[in-house]
């Protein structure tokens, strides 16, 4: 009885931090009125925002740092939607079926269609410029943390697109100080704490994937009306008639494309056809596919997690001298990450699909998304190592008591997710 009680109360302070911490965030649907854009979702490019930051408790320094980072903006990921578009727009010119709108676009897309075709999956300038402005940021942020220098480890995903995240992200650094020394490693030997579900990891893993939300038993009940590829098809063409590929996909095409332009610099390609406004007014369907997405392989990260961890467990016992450990990969891992980790309640798991916009946002997800836990110790001796976590730069919950939010107990913090790692769930 006494542990129930327990257990009880424990949990009622855990909803109470949360939802003291969360009400000082705006809503899903009103940070979609301030930008539109994130409606894009994991589309959405990073966004560099000066977040209030709450102050340190009284004797406490910040003293190292944990991250992960998605890649930068890049080229889409694949080259059948620029081949498909090409020849749509192509056959539709030749044979007059373009609306003014859509010869314009027509125009457009001609003229830089080398490009997109040579592009495919590559990280844009904006993707470059992304990182070299987190990284600034986050030397600025902390100074107490870089501005003696000290070694670094970045790791990354073997895809071209986050080793050069990486590097953008490590030249700003050394450009702020020289005195850091970083050492940068794209290899086999490190997959298991970026994306351990590589092929090419030798560590191999069978925990439980493919996990479904408890929302997808009842997703029929969240209607909305699906009126924009109708729109879009009506904006283009004159007439569909002898068109390659139906209309659905067509019109799924043409949203793919217009949400992946801010990312490598050709925003107005498609005026008159899209609006980012009307992809909002779409976004909370679209939220939930994303978060049957992100839910299904959250225990597929434990490796992630545990090497957070076990990296700063060395911090602490002297093993590690490092002052920062990095890591660049992918959506497919940060994604479940926040889930893994309850981040803003991102594990919460709810059952009616209207309460999922707010335990979930795909923008979260979007390019150079990051996480960053910082560590801060107090100069008084036997005191608690604390830790904060920050999601895209801004003070997040994590499924912990805090007695003074956003500064949890890295003891707490490491029996948690220890235990959530050793009674992960395996695949049958």
């Amino acid at each position: 009885m006494k542990r129930t009680i327990q257990s009880v109360a424990m949990m009622l302070l855990l909803f109470l931090t949360a939802t003291m911490a969360w009400g000082q965030r705006l809503s899903a649907m009103d940070q979609l009125k301030a930008d539109p854009r994130k409606a894009y979702g994991t589309d959405y490019p990073y966004q560099v925002v000066d977040y209030k930051m709450t102050p340190a408790p009284k004797g406490y320094k910040p003293f190292y740092l944990s991250h992960y980072g998605r890649h930068g903006s890049r080229y889409y990921w694949n080259a059948q939607l620029y081949r498909e578009v090409d020849t749509l727009l192509t056959r539709a010119h030749k044979n007059h079926q373009l609306t003014p709108a859509g010869e314009a676009f027509y125009a457009k897309y001609k003229a830089c269609s080398d490009e997109l075709r040579d592009g495919v999956s590559e990280l844009s300038e904006v993707g470059w410029q992304q990182h070299q402005q987190i990284a600034r940021k986050m030397y600025k942020a902390f100074p107490e943390i870089f501005k003696k220098g000290g070694n670094v480890l970045a790791i990354s995903s073997l895809q071209g697109r986050c080793v050069i995240s990486m590097a953008g992200f490590c030249q700003a650094m050394v450009q702020c100080n020289p005195k850091i020394i970083i050492r940068e490693q794209s290899s086999r030997f490190t997959l298991d704490g970026v994306v351990p579900t590589d092929g090419q990891n030798p560590i191999k893993h069978n925990y439980a994937r493919n996990v479904k939300p408890r929302f997808e038993q009842n997703r029929d009940k969240l209607k909305i009306d699906e009126v924009l590829r109708d729109k879009i098809i009506q904006r283009m063409f004159t007439n569909t008639e002898g068109l390659p590929g139906n209309l659905h996909h067509i019109s799924s095409n043409m949203i793919n494309l217009y949400t992946s332009l801010p990312s490598i610099g050709h925003e107005g390609m498609m005026e008159g056809i899209i609006t980012d406004e009307e992809i909002a007014a779409e976004w909370e369907r679209d939220n939930l596919g994303s978060y049957s997405w992100v839910f299904g392989p959250q225990w597929q990260t434990v490796p992630v997690l545990q090497d957070i961890i076990r990296k700063a467990d060395a911090k602490l016992n002297g093993s590690n001298d490092r002052i920062a450990d990095l890591r660049f990969g992918h959506d497919t891992v940060l994604g479940p990450l926040t889930v893994l980790m309850g981040i803003n309640g991102a594990d919460i798991d709810p059952e009616d699909p209207f309460e999922v916009k707010n335990c979930y946002q795909n923008w979260e997800t979007g390019k150079a998304s990051n996480l960053q836990l910082i560590f801060y110790r107090s100069n008084k001796q036997g005191a608690d190592i604390l830790v904060k976590c920050l999601l895209n730069g801004e003070e997040s919950t994590l499924p912990l008591p805090a007695d003074n939010f956003p500064y949890y107990k890295w003891s707490d913090f490491r029996d948690f997710f220890s235990a959530r790692c050793n009674n992960a769930p395996t695949a049958n």
